[in-house]
C-alpha cells in the first residue's frame, strides 16, 4: 500500500460525516445554516479523514518499500520528528516529536521511511503510550535488526485546553528493545537525542 501524497476524500463518507457534524453544530447550540458555517461540517469532515489517514496505510509496506541489504551495525537516528495526533478519549490534538533508532543486522530503510512510520500510527485516534510500542514493534518485525529505540515527547490538548488546564505540562513515554535494554547502549541513545547542533 502506497503513502498518500495528496489529499483523497471518499465522497461518500465525507457526505455522511458532514451530515453528522450539521447535527453535531446544532446541538452545541449553533445554526448551521448561518453564513459562517455552511461549508464547516465539510470542512471538518475532511479534515477527519485527514487527520486519521493512518488507519489506510499500512507501516510494514512503507518500511519494505526502501529495505537494503547493508552490512552495516552502528545506531542509527532519526530525531524530532514532528507528529501530530487525535487524543481518543477526547478527540482532542496531541502533537510533539519522536525520537527513532534501531541497530540494523543486515537490513536497513530509507530515513524517510521512518518518518512516515511515525505517520501511520500518529495519525489515527491514539493513546501516546500505544504509538510509542506500535512504532517499535513495526520496525522490529520488518528489519529484524539488533534493537530498537523509541522516545515520544507530546504536548496534549486534552490536558492543556480541558481537565487539569496545565498549559506547559510535556509528555515523554519511551520504549527500548534488544541492544537498547543495555544500560550503556540506551545512554549513548539518549545522550545523542540530547545533543544540539551547534
Amino acid at each position: 500500500m502506497a503513502y498518500k501524497k495528496t489529499e483523497e476524500y471518499d465522497e461518500k463518507v465525507t457526505s455522511a460525516l458532514l451530515e453528522n457534524y450539521k447535527d453535531c453544530l446544532s446541538l452545541l447550540g449553533e445554526d448551521p445554516q448561518r453564513e459562517g458555517l455552511l461549508k464547516t461540517p465539510e470542512r471538518i469532515a475532511k479534515a477527519m479523514q485527514f487527520l486519521t489517514q493512518g488507519y489506510t496505510l499500512d507501516a510494514k509496506a512503507i518500511l519494505n518499500s526502501a529495505k537494503f541489504h547493508e552490512d552495516v551495525s552502528e545506531m542509527i537516528i532519526v530525531k524530532d520528528i514532528e507528529l501530530y495526533s487525535m487524543c481518543e478519549h477526547h478527540m482532542l490534538p496531541f502533537f510533539g516529536k519522536a525520537h527513532v533508532a534501531y541497530i540494523p543486522n543486515g537490513w536497513i530503510t530509507g530515513l524517510s521511511k521512518i518518518a512516515r512510520v511515525v505517520d501511520t500510527f500518529s495519525r489515527r485516534l491514539q493513546v501516546q503510550e500505544r504509538l510509542t510500542t506500535q512504532i517499535l514493534e513495526v520496525i522490529k518485525e520488518t528489519l529484524n535488526p539488533l534493537g530498537v529505540a523509541v522516545v515520544i515527547e507530546a504536548s496534549h490538548l486534552c490536558m492543556m485546553m480541558r481537565g487539569v488546564q496545565k498549559q506547559n505540562s510535556v509528555t515523554t513515554t519511551s520504549a527500548f528493545w534488544g541492544e537498547f535494554e543495555k544500560n550503556e547502549t540506551r545512554s549513548e541513545f539518549i545522550k545523542l537525542v540530547s545533543a544540539k547542533l551547534h
